[in-house]
């Protein structure tokens, strides 16, 4: 029986016993490195921007933090410590809360948030995003568009093709539906990947959230690289989708599966919807500008030496240029 990749894909990270669907450890006991796994100076960092972004009133000071594909908390754990260091009168006001579908994970992450603050923090959770009604919002997603479904494109004797799944075997069929033909129309895709979902998830936040700062970090680019992108994460080795022999049986919800995004679809979903300010940076370029060199002047005067160098190795992870310092990017959409 044939099933749409975008359906299985779907089905692979969100179906019944899919991959997300079970608490899995991010860094070096899982299948994948984050940002997040990576230094806690890259959520401290976006807590400075936060601050930043409140003492220019450009967001008031009782806005909602809110993450979306929080895990297992730690990002949104950081970003309230550093705020806590930098201004702690602002916790006095601030609202946070978490879009979060799977029960399980909401569990996980309210019980580290109170082993982490204890009844100082508040923590709101919703299940979806179209249910967060705000006035304000600084709204954080640290690679979530990579987990988006998507169609696998393929472009045959000039005829759009798109992928389905059959008995674990890919195939490519003739593309009847209108929408993902003109979709790779607009954005000159032959060969790759085209995410599904991004309009809708825009525009819920930008009908439900009257003004916000939303910034997502992700690995990809501006424009379409016509290549396959799509690949399996298993214990830190990475198995691209046409990898010779690949079995997809064994991988099916057991790792995780992702693929490049391409900035310029998620820019349209939002300015084509609502009228809004865009900056799209390098992950180097963002970190730095917002103040991760200077929250490391501020370690290096508050612990060891041998402490301090801990930490600027794993900062260094994140903005290594030929690592994951310009290989991710930086949206920052403002409403």
């Amino acid at each position: 029986m044939n099933i749409k990749f975008s359906d299985y894909f779907n089905s692979w990270l969100y179906g019944q016993d899919g991959y997300y669907t079970k608490y899995k450890a991010i860094g070096k006991d899982g299948d994948f490195f984050t940002a997040v796994s990576t230094s806690i100076f890259f959520g401290g960092t976006i807590g400075k921007k936060i601050v930043d972004t409140i003492l220019k009133n450009e967001l008031p000071a009782n806005t909602t933090i809110l993450e979306i594909g929080a895990h297992h908390g730690y990002l949104l754990a950081d970003i309230i410590q550093f705020i806590y260091t930098l201004n702690p009168k602002l916790l006095d006001t601030l609202n946070f809360a978490i879009v979060e579908r799977f029960e399980h994970l909401r569990v996980e992450q309210k019980n580290y948030l109170q082993n982490s603050f204890g009844d100082n923090i508040k923590v709101n959770f919703y299940n979806d995003i179209s249910e967060v009604k705000l006035d304000h919002a600084f709204i954080v997603a640290n690679e979530i568009y990579d987990a988006f479904p998507c169609e696998l494109i393929y472009t045959k004797e000039k005829k759009l093709q798109t992928a389905v799944v059959n008995n674990d075997k890919i195939e490519f069929k003739d593309c009847i539906d209108e929408n993902i033909i003109n979709k790779c129309k607009k954005y000159k895709i032959t060969k790759g990947e085209l995410s599904l979902g991004y309009e809708e998830f825009s525009k819920n936040i930008c009908s439900n959230i009257k003004n916000f700062h939303f910034i997502t970090f992700d690995y990809g680019e501006k424009y379409p690289r016509n290549d396959f992108s799509c690949r399996v994460y298993s214990k830190h080795e990475v198995f691209p989708i046409f990898e010779e022999n690949l079995d997809l049986k064994k991988l099916y919800k057991n790792s995780d599966i992702t693929y490049d995004v391409n900035f310029s679809h998620v820019i349209d979903s939002f300015t084509d919807i609502c009228k809004c300010e865009v900056e799209y940076k390098t992950q180097l370029k963002a970190l730095v500008e917002f103040g991760i060199l200077e929250l490391l002047e501020i370690l290096q005067k508050n612990v060891s030496e041998e402490n301090y160098l801990k930490e600027v190795q794993k900062v260094k992870t994140l903005i290594d240029p030929t690592g994951m310092g310009d290989r991710f990017k930086m949206l920052l959409i403002k409403k």
